[in-house]
């Protein structure tokens, strides 16, 4: 009896030594450098369709992959706001930033307009420099709804007067969609921050290397105001979302970490014109992006996390249409600018221009079901430290909760 207690006792003993040793082994190492991709308007059938395009140019049939598609953890993410299966961008930017549910339309707060704390202001209050990107302007919904509260994601001067409250120390991409308020009688956005201690970078050329307590709001040229070209359009001397990716790692890079926020804000754009060419040029320059912060995690593979998602789906684009079986993605050659054009309640949507830029799809063999967002569940890819934590369903409220939770940070 004595000896069979013994050997059941042993056996429990390694037993339990054997879990807790794989247990300790499969915790994810606590990340200090994360990076958080959103792709405004990025659905499952954009990526299909970018990477189907990429094939089509190499003369194959088939998919292309380009790097955070092949990342080794993916999963799908619910989008619903507080009061609507189909959200908006500042609903849906309130909810990854903040990880609460809002109505459509406001930004920061709850439906009962009660202030949300974005996880940035958690992760900052632990000494972490933080970083805000977008190829849109800095005060549109995606990334004010990581700096700012507001009832009206449409209040853009309020929103973007809250930049140098935030104190967060990076700050890049489209400048501001009203700099001088609605009426233009109120103090200029760039001499706000310059007055609050941001130095005001204006153009890549001009961007040195900095002290890292110094706060920097790079944007474009004097001259180029407002969001980003689309990546079909752009100029020299135009900044690139890689661009201002490279930027925020070099200036913000410290043995405390980062976090950086960067959004391809203009996928959502051209899908909303149903403009198949620009939308697939817009998800390549977000992945060349993501391929600067995948370059920096190849150094720093147990330190970083990328995570890669979407706000909602818009258009509701399709390989294929009408009767047949074909895809005929290389007569998008054809156009060489944009077409896309921001359709907002305040804007008559051009008719005849979206005839024009159709015909390439329908040539293309390209559908789409809507010029607004719709209420698919989207993608997230990620790779590194805790990556784990992002596969399967989720909704979107838990990516912050996560976030905090790998970085050890009180939700």
């Amino acid at each position: 009896m004595k000896k069979s207690y013994i050997i059941i006792s042993l056996v429990v003993f390694f037993t339990t030594l054997s879990l807790n040793t794989y247990a300790h082994k499969d915790r994810p190492d606590k990340p200090k450098y994360v990076f958080l991709f959103i792709g405004d308007g990025m659905g499952f059938s954009q990526i299909s369709l970018t990477e189907a395009y990429l094939a089509t140019q190499k003369g194959k049939i088939g998919s292309d992959p380009v790097t955070f598609t092949k990342f080794p953890v993916m999963g799908m993410v619910t989008t619903h706001s507080a009061n609507s299966f189909i959200t908006c961008s500042s609903a849906a930017g309130t909810a990854i930033s903040t990880g609460f549910k809002t109505n459509n339309l406001m930004l920061g707060v709850d439906p009962d307009t009660n202030k949300l704390t974005s996880l940035t202001y958690k992760i900052h209050n632990k000494g972490i420099p933080i970083g805000i990107i977008s190829t849109v302007t800095i005060d549109h919904a995606t990334p004010g709804a990581f700096y700012a509260n507001s009832t009206a994601r449409s209040s853009y001067y309020d929103i973007a007067m809250q930049i140098p409250k935030s104190g967060f120390e990076f700050f890049g991409g489209g400048g501001f969609l009203k700099p001088d308020g609605d009426k233009g009688d109120k103090t200029n956005m760039y001499n706000v921050l310059e007055n609050n201690g941001y130095t005001v970078v204006r153009g890549i050329k001009n961007l040195s290397y900095k002290k890292q307590s110094e706060k920097i709001a790079l944007f474009q040229e004097v001259g180029k105001e407002k969001d980003l070209p689309f990546a079909i359009d752009r100029k020299d001397g135009d900044l690139s979302l890689k661009e201002i990716v490279f930027a925020a790692i070099d200036h913000l890079y410290s043995k405390k970490g980062f976090f950086i926020m960067a959004e391809g804000g203009k996928i959502d754009w051209a899908a909303h014109s149903n403009d198949a060419k620009t939308t697939v040029l817009e998800i390549l320059d977000f992945a060349e992006a993501i391929d600067i912060a995948y370059q920096f995690y190849l150094k720093h593979p147990k330190e970083t996390l990328i995570i890669v998602t979407s706000d909602h789906d818009t258009g509701g684009a399709s390989l294929g249409r009408d009767k047949g079986d074909e895809l005929k993605l290389n007569e998008l050659n054809n156009q060489k600018a944009s077409f896309a054009e921001y359709k907002s309640d305040a804007e008559k949507f051009n008719k005849e221009k979206y005839e024009t830029f159709m015909g390439l799809s329908k040539a293309a063999k390209v559908g789409w079901t809507t010029t607004s967002h719709l209420g698919n569940a989207v993608p997230i890819f990620s790779i590194g430290s805790g990556s784990r934590s992002f596969s399967g369903r989720m909704d979107n409220t838990e990516i912050p909760r996560k976030i905090l939770y790998l970085m050890n940070i009180e939700f």
